[in-house]
């Protein structure tokens, strides 16, 4: 199967999920998403109370091993059963989610620049590059509102794990990337350029 794989990367907050949906909803049919998040480790065997202390934002949080095993399976044609995080519980759940193959996979995540197994299956890799205060605005909101949050609780994660993990891991994976886009879904002349690459992959 000729599938392009295009990886999207950047610090927590950039606006990588907004490009992943503006560009997989102009090719229905032809995009599926595998998200770094997903893969997270499940973690069981902790209460909860030891799970909110774990560091979610460096490489050993994530089962990385299980998204290569899964993205080759992709590659090849084979539809894959994807783990699925609930970030309320800090934990995986008991379900998955059957992702067919297709012709454009993306792959969104922090760290998936960080890993070189990873980053070598994908054919376009992009770092989306956010001013950092808009990114802690942007992840206040989000957890808030979407993951159920306390403010305290974002603000104290951040300091502890989020911020010197982007200076440590995140921030120097930019090197990898093909093309570093300024602003995320904001920049519209790189999704132009990104939506006109796909088009002529799967000629649409």
């Amino acid at each position: 199967m000729n599938t392009l794989i295009i990886g999207i990367a950047g610090g927590s907050g950039s606006g990588k999920s907004t490009i992943t949906r503006i560009l997989a909803s102009k090719f229905p049919g032809h995009v599926t998403v595998l998200n770094h998040d997903n893969y997270y480790k499940a973690q069981h065997d902790k209460p909860f109370e030891e799970r909110v202390k774990v560091n979610y934002d460096a490489p050993e949080a994530f089962d990385t091993a299980l998204m290569i095993e899964d993205l080759r399976k992709l590659k090849a044609g084979q539809a894959i059963d994807c783990p699925v995080y609930d970030y309320s519980i800090h934990d995986r759940t008991d379900e998955t989610k059957h992702i067919e193959p297709a012709d454009v996979i993306f792959v969104d995540g922090i760290l998936i620049l960080e890993n070189e197994e990873l980053r070598n299956l994908m054919d376009i890799k992009i770092f989306v590059d956010t001013d950092a205060d808009e990114r802690v605005l942007r992840r206040i909101l989000r957890d808030v509102k979407e993951r159920k949050r306390t403010l305290d609780s974002v603000i104290g994660q951040y300091l502890a794990t989020v911020k010197p993990m982007h200076e440590l891991y995140v921030e120097p994976s930019k090197k990898f990337a093909d093309i570093i886009i300024p602003e995320g879904g904001h920049n519209l002349v790189a999704l132009e350029l990104l939506e006109k690459r796909i088009q002529n992959h799967v000629k649409v």
